[in-house]
């Protein structure tokens, strides 16, 4: 009885495997996977053997050795004689800094570019087609050389803003433009100066709420009311309310010019500057196309339709257009911003001291730990781009279609 059932057993499972389609797929997956795992076992065993017979091993203790090197651009505190850990986390939070600045500038310039491609004016339009064909056709790395070289030779050394020509050539006397940088002024927080700024968060929120208040109530019941104006009021009224009855607890250190540099204020150097305008300018042209594709994605009756009920082109494209289009628009958007992130190791080119350049250069040449600090450094760049995926694909569900 047992050997029949056994019999039976195998070959109800053998006629599975090669009839049913998602038995065949499944047991195929579970092999290529158990393949893969034993691969990887046997790639690292044999890393590790080759490692013993030559005397090494791995070891992360240098994380708590004197890094012993200058970083130029410090978002966070740090000297010379603090650890290659420290000076591994400056690098990270300079390419965080680069790479947000760099994706939020893209966007608004690629939004903006996409959009005046299709613009009904010939001069906007093809100029905007010269941007993007410019742009996108040349390597982001000689864009960037070219920011730099332009910037060092162009703007003015600091000697030159002395008597008179220290305040003319400034902006409002707050911003210098200098071939070593751009000095602009730095916040400075007393003890309730986070209240202000948690206040401003929360405005932030409250525009997002009252808008999607707005757009709930002009869908449900046709009804239109203004948002521009009290989204303003939203988000700048409560903030400084706040900030003059905290006694205004935020102010700010202006860079005045001392000897032959300026002091004071926030100093940001021209790698950052050249790094930061070329990935935006540089990915600014791709995300215009993904936008012009997403607009033109969209069947021009709903656009007709529109124009017939007596709404502007401006609230066509904003409460009609954009929001189908981002649908077609998000997906190749998130490859953009993990490019971004991705391509902001290029900072090296001028200087930047990004992770790359620490962890991935100093750090690396001094300790000769190069197999650590590649597993670091790609572990960095992994956890950086899930994490811009999994944001951007909650974005991505939350804009399409759901059906009732």
């Amino acid at each position: 009885m047992s050997s029949t059932t056994r019999t039976g057993t195998s070959k109800f499972s053998l006629s599975m495997l090669i009839n049913d389609t998602r038995y065949r797929s499944t047991t195929f997956q579970v092999i290529a996977l158990i393949g893969l795992i034993f691969a990887m076992g046997y790639l690292v065993s044999n890393l590790l053997s080759n490692l013993a017979d030559a005397g090494l091993n791995i070891s992360w203790r240098f994380f708590g050795e004197t890094a012993g090197y200058d970083i130029n651009q410090m978002p966070i505190e740090y000297n010379n004689q603090m650890s290659h850990g420290r000076a591994s986390m400056v690098g990270a939070v300079n390419t965080l800094v680069v790479a947000f600045l760099a994706c939020v500038s893209a966007t608004v310039l690629g939004v903006i570019a996409g959009v005046l491609r299709l613009s009904n004016n010939w001069v906007v339009s093809k100029l905007m087609a010269i941007y993007v064909e410019a742009f996108r056709n040349v390597p982001v790395l000689i864009w960037i050389l070219i920011i730099f070289l332009v910037m060092s030779n162009v703007l003015p050394q600091p000697r030159e803003f002395r008597g008179d020509a220290a305040t003319s050539s400034m902006w409002f006397d707050m911003v210098a433009f200098t071939n070593r940088g751009v000095y602009i002024p730095r916040l400075v927080l007393e003890d309730l100066g986070w209240a202000v700024f948690a206040t401003f968060g929360l405005s932030i929120i409250g525009v997002f709420a009252f808008r999607r208040y707005a757009r709930n109530l002009l869908f449900n019941t046709g009804r239109l009311i203004p948002t521009f104006l009290p989204s303003i009021g939203i988000l700048i009224l409560p903030t400084v309310l706040f900030y003059f009855a905290l006694g205004s607890p935020i102010g700010l250190e202006n860079p005045a010019l001392k000897g032959f540099n300026f002091k004071g204020g926030l100093h940001l150097r021209l790698s950052l500057i050249a790094l930061w305008f070329a990935l935006a300018i540089y990915t600014g042209a791709f995300i215009a196309e993904n936008v012009r594709a997403g607009i033109q994605a969209i069947s021009h009756g709903q656009t007709e339709a529109a124009a017939a009920l007596g709404m502007r082109p401006g609230r066509i494209m904003s409460l009609i257009i954009l929001p189908q289009a981002l649908r077609v628009i998000v997906p190749p958007l998130i490859s953009q911003y993990l490019n971004i992130t991705k391509n902001s190791s290029l900072a090296i080119a001028v200087g930047y001291m990004d992770i790359t350049g620490t962890l991935g250069g100093i750090t690396l040449n001094q300790t000769g730990r190069a197999i650590e600090c590649i597993l670091v450094l790609m572990l960095f760049y992994l956890v950086i781009s899930l994490s811009i995926s999994a944001i951007m694909n909650v974005y991505n569900n939350a804009m399409k279609l759901k059906e009732r």
